[in-house]
């Protein structure tokens, strides 16, 4: 079926300020879908309130209004452009909502909602008619009761019995969700979850703590033609919100019987909800027995970790869709000569680990549940399981503090926080065995036994520095600084050995076709895929995950750097390991390498071609932070590359308080006086300096 011809003005809700589950993935697809719009001839009015996104550049839409995400001030935009539809499910949970409120306030007489109906938001938000839907088309759901108010907390306790999930309806993340095992605990949880709710009500539901749990990214169109973009599983059992857990694709623990049990489901269920577009449902799944436990009618964080695993553009797709065009008629862009109906095939395995904001809030309840407390994630792509995850550990850029204490080690497995993925490592460096830590934690054996291979090869790397020895660990993810400090073997050693990476390419088929967009990751085989040339070319480096201090902000920077110079006909590559931005996807760039954000990885990329330069100063702290590290390779392996703007050292002196004082002293700047110290025994002296030199004058400082 051709474009509709009586959708000719759409608006765009995006999704505002980024908060705990509702971060940069959804600057992403609107980005995306405000391009696919255009490109079909639709005129796209959006309207946001956070500046720092790059779908509220002029040249995204063609009208742009930087208002509050209210319905009362959007029911006044629709008012003057008259859009002929609505695009709810670019816009995350406030997208969803509004549209909700917009429609019960009469808004939306004339104006149709494209992609997710109204009553399949209804069904899909309000757990009621979610669990009736399920019931009615005979999928099952875990026992639960619908609560509106805290009068109910005994008819659920005695239905459902203790410990009980809440699940808050119209909410982001998990918010306002949890998990009580007392009903003093229960009854806190749901007075919180009632007050989260749009519609005051949540869903109290039997526990499947422990239970494997499975994603799958769907999507439908007008001629109800289904496809699976992505299956996902989650390293954390049921318990923890797919946000705040590592999850892997494909789905690696079932057998193809259990697969196609789930995969079907999805399936019927989106067809039952009428979503056209995508969807991402997720399952519970122990033993042969699956349970429902919600879907997403939208994109999601889930929805942008999908596409970028696979390399199929989802959200572009979704609004192609929205607008009346199949899925046959849809071209994919990465490969160029296949239809958007084709399901994606990986030969590779992803890793995606969330990035807490506890090292800012130390004092903060660090226990992982139901609800988000992830700002960020990364997402590593490896040819094992042991690879991806190596590289998503070191990409999360974050202090890690090994843990040698049993009591300690089971303490932390056994109650989930940010620190358990990586205490599972210390647990078999301890000699803790997979049937113990299964008990403690509930993961399935099979990639326990991943990471106790990582754990045996680096206790193997120990006594054994032979040259297969390095390759194999190399193989498993390990890095040059990682051999380096298990062998005691120099850098150079270890280089010579070990050699450069080889790149693969992410281009949703498999190489079963060629690909047009160039997106890579690194792994250490024989073949590789780039191909180096002469072509000036600039390598920018990304922010990473989004964190405290660092948001979307700087993606927005990376992406007009990308554009600026390729309009003066340069050639740009990306380096980043964030799946919600917009700087990875797929046709940012002229090549993009999602690695970690670490000097080797970087260093790397620079030694397979050619580079005219590498800029640095677009990724925030993090890209900034490397700048005089890569210079210093740069210079030690006589590349001919350089760091192109502000230079390191200038960065350097403004990042270092010592040499900046210094600066201004020489400048005559006054600044408060000042001292600098290095370790806490030091401190003490520092402030004493401070104290003696305000009586030289504030213009002195003591060094």
């Amino acid at each position: 079926m051709p474009k509709r011809q009586n959708i000719k003005k759409v608006l765009i809700i995006g999704s505002g300020p980024i908060q705990i589950g509702q971060a940069a993935e959804f600057d992403f697809s609107g980005s995306q879908a405000c391009r696919a719009m255009r490109e079909e001839g639709v005129k796209v009015v959006l309207v946001n309130s956070n500046p720092a996104t790059i779908q509220t550049d002029p040249e995204m839409a063609d009208i742009i209004y930087i208002e509050p995400l209210r319905a009362d001030v959007i029911a006044k935009i629709i008012e003057k452009e008259k859009p002929d539809g609505i695009l709810s499910g670019m816009g995350g949970q406030t997208g969803l909502n509004l549209t909700a409120e917009l429609a019960e306030m009469g808004v939306l007489k004339n104006v149709e909602i494209l992609g997710t109906p109204l009553e399949a938001i209804y069904r899909g938000e309000d757990r009621e008619k979610f669990r009736d839907l399920m019931i009615r088309i005979g999928e099952p759901v875990p026992k639960s009761v619908i609560l509106t108010s805290l009068n109910q907390v005994d008819e659920a306790i005695n239905t459902v019995g203790l410990p009980a999930v809440v699940r808050p309806a119209y909410t982001m993340g998990g918010a306002g969700g949890g998990i009580g095992k007392t009903k003093e605990e229960l009854i806190r949880i749901i007075e919180l979850g009632l007050s989260r709710s749009r519609i005051h009500q949540v869903l109290v539901e039997q526990s499947v703590l422990g239970w494997k749990e499975i994603e799958f990214e769907v999507m439908r169109d007008s001629a109800d033609t289904c496809i699976i973009i992505c299956g996902m599983e989650n390293i954390d059992p049921m318990g923890i919100h797919t946000g705040e857990s590592v999850v892997v694709a494909p789905i690696l623990t079932l057998r193809d019987d259990e697969f196609q049990m789930m995969r079907s489901a999805a399936i019927k269920i989106i067809r039952a909800l009428d979503v056209q577009g995508g969807c991402n449902i997720q399952f519970a799944y122990n033993n042969g027995d699956y349970h429902v436990i919600e879907v997403n009618p939208r994109v999601s964080r889930s929805s942008a970790l999908a596409s970028k695993a696979t390399g199929y553009p989802i959200a572009r797709v979704a609004a192609k869709i929205a607008i009346g065009l199949r899925l046959d008629e849809i071209t994919n862009t990465v490969t160029g000569c296949t239809p958007a109906s084709f399901e994606p095939t990986i030969d590779y395995i992803v890793a995606k680990v969330p990035r807490w904001p506890f090292d800012k809030f130390k004092g903060a309840d660090r226990t992982l549940s139901t609800s988000m407390k992830s700002t960020g994630e990364v997402m590593a792509i490896g040819r094992t399981i042991e690879e991806a995850l190596m590289k998503a550990k070191r990409s999360i850029d974050t202090d890690v503090f090994p843990h040698t204490s049993h009591s300690e080690i089971r303490m932390i497995l056994s109650r989930p926080t940010d620190e358990r993925f990586h205490c599972l490592f210390d647990a078999f460096r301890e000699g803790f065995s997979i049937d113990e830590i299964v008990q403690l934690t509930s993961i399935t054996p099979f990639f326990l036994e991943k990471i106790k291979n990582i754990v045996d090869r680096e206790k193997h790397l120990v006594t054994h520095h032979e040259l297969h020895d390095i390759l194999a660990a190399k193989r498993y993810g390990f890095s040059n600084a990682d051999v380096m400090k298990i062998t005691g073997l120099s850098l150079e050693r270890v280089e010579e050995m070990a050699g450069l990476p080889t790149y693969k390419m992410v281009d949703t088929c498999a190489a079963e076709f060629p690909a047009n967009t160039p997106y890579f990751y690194s792994t250490f085989e024989q073949s590789c895929e780039i191909v180096p040339t002469d072509t000036k070319k600039i390598l920018i480096l990304g922010s990473g995950p989004i964190r405290i201090g660092q948001g979307i902000e700087f993606d927005y920077c990376t992406v007009h750097a990308v554009q600026a110079l390729r309009d003066e006909g340069v050639e740009v590559h990306i380096v980043n390991n964030n799946p919600e931005t917009v700087s990875t996807d797929f046709d940012t760039s002229d090549r993009l390498f999602f690695e970690p954000m670490q000097l080797e990885d970087v260093v790397n990329i620079l030694r397979k071609d050619y580079y005219y330069g590498v800029m640095v100063q677009f990724g925030g702290q993090n890209a900034v932070n490397l700048a005089v590290p890569i210079e210093e390779e740069i210079k030690r392996l006589g590349l001919k590359t350089r760091i192109l703007g502000t230079s390191p050292d200038a960065m350097d002196i403004a990042e270092d308080r010592d040499r900046f004082s210094v600066l201004l002293q020489k400048l005559n700047i006054p600044s408060p006086a000042n001292s600098s110290a290095y370790s806490e025994d030091r401190i003490s002296g520092a402030c004493q300096a401070i104290v003696c030199s305000r009586g030289q004058g504030d213009g002195d400082r003591a060094r």
